[in-house]
């Protein structure tokens, strides 16, 4: 594939995510929380801080982008990163394989550290580059972590996209021991089994980002860009990201899990905190607001949301998000019959 040809594809990726919507249904919309009249403490009592095992995150939000590798992208990284340096935000971008291959397309990245030179930052690759270019991009971005995304659906839905997968494994186990910062294990959209969890703990992993179906559908994305549009019957394919946060209760001790995937609203996030990630991250929310609205109008969206974050912890009488995790949830019968079969075990709240 062509220099050309990649930039196109990105400009595709991203044109295509920016015009889904979200599904009508949800399997946030299958998790309550059980109501307590009178609330114990203040909004203002609040601390939405989190903590991981390297690093403190002042909110649990994050921009999940999926920018870089082309002109376009360029000014969205521009835009995003500057949201990030005026709200506190983390920020990851997209796959940075266009620029480890195209040193022309490297400021379409590196522009996110220039706008924001304090700012935590993760950087991106897939499961399948060789372990000197993911030190390459850790060094591009100067990351405080690592994202290797795994997207075997997407990959196999693409016309050009890998076939081979039986190396990803001693891949990343090889990354996670050459790289000097966190690596974070990020699906792109169908979420995670506690199977998966478990391998990638042997191994050494101590992030996981589950990024479950709800959000942006690469398989969807995949689809629109083959000839005869044949594949879509996968759409639904994975685990969404509350059965992928179901599926990480038993290591939530041992792994830091993020949740992204479907993040619509701040009580989704509130949701997924609930339940045991420990940062929430959001892509084309972000993605619709900095190119429709512009940046000031996303820092807002911003504030708003984090605040709005702030009141239904009040709600729940969760002064930090470690408190939040003891609340009270009901779930609904489709939930709770996932967990039966699968065999997970949760008693808050049943």
């Amino acid at each position: 594939m062509s220099n050309f040809q990649r930039e196109q594809r990105k400009n595709e990726h991203v044109e295509i995510a920016m015009a889904q919507q979200d599904a009508p249904a949800s399997d946030f919309d299958r998790v309550r929380f059980v109501h307590h009249s009178i609330p114990h403490i203040d909004v203002a009592q609040v601390n939405l801080s989190t903590h991981t095992s390297n690093f403190k995150l002042d909110y649990p939000l994050y921009i999940n982008a999926m920018t870089g590798g082309s002109e376009w992208t360029k000014q969205i990284n521009e835009k995003l990163a500057t949201v990030a340096r005026e709200t506190g935000l983390a920020m990851a971008v997209g796959s940075t394989h266009a620029a480890l291959r195209n040193p022309d397309m490297i400021e379409s990245f590196r522009i996110a550290r220039q706008v924001n030179p304090e700012g935590v930052i993760f950087s991106n690759v897939g499961a399948d580059v060789p372990v000197e270019r993911a030190v390459e991009a850790v060094e591009l971005m100067e990351a405080q972590a690592l994202q290797i995304h795994v997207n075997a659906p997407q990959e196999l839905v693409m016309p050009e996209g890998n076939r081979t997968f039986a190396s990803w494994m001693d891949n990343i186990a090889k990354m996670i021991n050459h790289v000097s910062v966190p690596v974070i294990i990020k699906e792109v959209g169908f979420g995670f089994s506690k199977e998966t969890f478990k391998a990638l703990k042997d191994i050494g992993v101590t992030y996981v980002d589950v990024s479950g179906r709800g959000g942006t559908n690469f398989v969807s994305i995949e689809n629109e860009r083959r000839s005869n549009k044949d594949m879509n019957y996968l759409a639904n394919w994975g685990q969404s990201t509350v059965e992928s946060l179901l599926e990480s209760q038993a290591y939530q001790s041992s792994l830091n899990i993020f949740a992204s995937g479907g993040i619509r609203t701040p009580l989704d996030a509130i949701k997924s905190l609930a339940l045991g990630a420990k940062a929430v991250g959001m892509s084309r929310p972000f993605l619709n607001h900095v190119e429709n609205e512009g940046v000031e109008q996303t820092i807002t969206f911003v504030a708003q949301f984090t605040t709005q974050m702030q009141q239904i912890m009040t709600m729940l009488n969760a002064p930090d998000i470690e408190a939040l995790k003891q609340s009270q949830l009901i779930f609904d019968q489709q939930l709770l019959s996932w967990m039966e079969q699968r065999h997970i075990d949760i008693d808050r709240g049943l």
